[in-house]
Formats: structure tokens, C-alpha cells, sequence
């Protein structure tokens, strides 16, 4: 039977929250000081609409901060309005799937509003949220979590996954979809045909954990490995391993180029989106908040040491206020300083 733990880790600026399923990273929660509000998952506000796209049954509403969201125009709408909906038009909704780099929040409608865009309640908070995935386990905080969230961080970073019992998986996002690639390398014979039965199984199931650990959903397209597939077995096997995900899951069957297609719901913003920039490499605030944390490690292990953090000046300078609150919490003996002509990714950290 799977186990599921929590981890619970709370650092200046940023707080991570971790699913592990089997002692494996399943979800990486991540919300931090500098996050806005309005576009949360759960996040409940006044938006205004701003244009209609009566053509593909959208609308896009001005939700005060950040990118427009998206609503699905519906029929029924215009009883729950009392009118049309219209451009200029205040309404109430729910954030019901977070912004992703390309695509603004995807919103439900509440009911009418009036006045200007703004808050009406925040989404669920970061720890309720990390709760609802296992409800009966202990929220484990401390050095612990610590070492968790940073490897799944660190995990979900990741391209290639290995495969129990040999092999590996890829997971590689795209505009219009996900696509997972099984690969089991040469094998002989009448093995081939065993070893990719078990590949195929095995990749079912780590794919749907990586997805879930890299917030990814949408179309998602899996490679399978061979020929001759069994079919029966391995839908049994998609519809168990995505069962976390439900309800929205959407399994097709599999194609005669032996590729399995399914839809998983999108929810929460991509971790590749929150910890890197449009290039792909980490994002400045990113770095700053890992130099953070290796700063307050040092200071955490000599009590009495002042330390300083030296970094690319655009790194030092996002650094500065969770630096700050490190100082409020262990004393004026932290600092961090931008040096000149150094490379973004290279820290220094000098008792002082």
C-alpha cells in the first residue's frame, strides 16, 4: 500500500511545501512573499471584463494585477447574470487554474459584482492546501523538510527519471502538450518483449507522479516503449497511476504508433515556471532565495558568526528582503552584497 508524507518548509521569503508518495517527491508546493494574491489558486475576486470572444466562447477579465484570466463562456451565464456578459461589466470569480508563462488564470464565475477589480478572499493557504493531500499524516517541519524540498527542487528540474527495474523516462513540456518518452535501451529477444511489459507498467506510474511533481497537465502524449502493446493492462494501469488527479482525467486509447494519449486537469502554476525564467535557467529570484537559505544554514550552524553573501549585483539586490527577515529572526549578522562581474549561479558565503 502507498504512503504518503508531508514536509513542511518554511524559509525567509518563500515557503515550500512536499508530497512524497513511497519516499519519492509526488508534489512540490511553492508560494512566496512576492506572489500576487489575485492569482492563486482558490483566490476569490471582482474582475472586470475586458474584451469578449464570442466566437470561441471566451472572455478575458481584467483581474487588477498581473495577466487577464480566462472564462469559458457558458450559456447559462446569462441567467446567473441577469443579463449579458458584457465588456466593462464587474463580476465575482474563482481562480480555478493558476496563470501559466503563456496563458492567463483560467476563472469560474461566481455571480455579479460591482466596483473595481480587487481581492475578496485569498486562496487557501499553502499548508491547508499541502493538508488536503493526505489528510491523516503528520506536517513534518525542520531540518528535515529542509532536505526534502530541496531535493524535490532539485528533482524537478529534471528531464530524464530512471525506472525501477531499468530504463528511463523523459518529461518534456511544450506549448501544446506534454511529451513523455519511455526508453528501455537494447535488449534480446523474447526479453525485449518482457522488459518493455515492465517498462511500460513502471513508466505509468512514475510519469504520473513526475506530472504531478512538475505541475504539468493538459494534453499529455506517452511514447511507449515496443510493439503489440496490452492494451487492457496498461489503460488499468494509466487510470490507477493518474487516479490522484481526478476527477478530470481523460484516457485515450492506444494508437497504432503505440502511443497513449490522456488529458490531466491543470491546477496550480508549473514549478519549471515558478523556480526558472523564459530562458529555461533558474530565475534571479530563484538564486536569491537559495542563497538565502544557504546564509541562514551557516548561521544557524555558528550561533555566533557574521556571515556575508556575495553575488551577481541583480541577485543580491532580489536577496535583500528575505535577507532582511533572517536579520529580524537571528540578529544583525547577516548581509549580502552584489559584486561586480560575477556570474549568475556563483555564491560565496565568508564568515566575517
Amino acid at each position: 500500500m502507498s504512503e504518503r508524507r508531508l514536509y513542511l518548509d518554511v524559509a525567509a521569503g518563500e515557503i515550500r511545501g512536499v508530497v512524497t508518495l513511497d519516499g519519492r517527491p509526488e508534489r512540490l508546493l511553492i508560494a512566496r512573499d512576492a506572489d500576487e494574491p489575485v492569482q492563486a489558486l482558490g483566490a476569490r475576486l471582482v474582475a472586470r471584463v475586458r474584451a469578449v470572444d464570442r466566437a470561441n466562447a471566451l472572455a478575458f477579465l481584467d483581474l487588477g494585477v498581473g495577466p487577464d484570466g480566462v472564462l469559458n463562456i457558458a450559456p447559462e451565464m446569462h441567467a446567473q447574470l441577469g443579463g449579458p456578459l458584457t465588456e466593462g461589466r464587474a463580476v465575482e470569480v474563482e481562480v480555478r487554474s493558476e496563470a501559466r508563462r503563456d496563458k492567463g488564470a483560467s476563472l469560474r464565475l461566481l455571480g455579479p459584482a460591482e466596483g473595481s477589480p480587487r481581492l475578496l478572499a485569498p486562496a487557501p493557504a499553502l499548508q491547508e492546501r499541502l493538508r488536503g493531500y493526505a489528510s491523516a499524516a503528520e506536517i513534518r517541519t525542520g531540518p528535515i523538510a529542509r532536505s526534502v524540498a530541496d531535493g524535490a527542487q532539485e528533482e524537478a528540474l529534471q528531464t530524464i527519471f530512471p525506472l525501477p527495474g531499468g530504463g528511463t523516462l523523459a518529461v518534456e513540456p511544450t506549448r501544446a502538450l506534454t511529451a513523455v518518452d519511455v526508453d528501455l535501451g537494447s535488449r534480446p529477444g523474447a526479453e525485449a518483449k518482457r522488459a518493455a511489459r515492465a517498462a511500460n507498467l513502471a513508466a505509468l506510474g512514475v510519469a504520473a507522479r513526475v506530472l504531478r511533481l512538475k505541475g504539468l497537465g493538459g494534453l499529455v502524449v506517452i511514447d511507449l516503449v515496443g510493439r503489440g502493446h496490452d492494451a487492457p493492462a496498461l489503460t488499468a494501469a494509466a487510470r490507477a497511476a493518474f487516479g490522484p488527479d481526478s476527477p478530470g482525467v481523460a484516457l485515450g486509447s492506444i494508437g497504432r504508433f503505440g502511443t497513449l494519449e490522456l488529458t490531466v486537469p491543470r491546477r496550480s502554476r508549473p514549478v519549471l515556471d515558478v523556480l526558472t525564467d523564459d530562458g529555461g535557467r533558474l530565475s534571479v529570484l530563484s538564486e536569491a532565495l537559495a542563497l538565502t537559505r544557504a546564509l541562514e544554514r551557516e548561521a544557524v550552524a555558528d550561533g555566533g558568526g557574521r556571515f556575508e553573501a556575495t553575488a551577481a549585483p541583480e541577485v543580491a539586490v532580489a536577496a535583500a528582503p528575505a535577507v532582511a527577515l533572517l536579520t529580524a529572526r537571528l540578529g544583525a549578522r547577516l548581509s549580502v552584497r552584489g559584486e561586480p562581474g560575477c556570474a549568475r549561479g556563483v555564491v560565496s558565503i565568508a564568515r566575517i
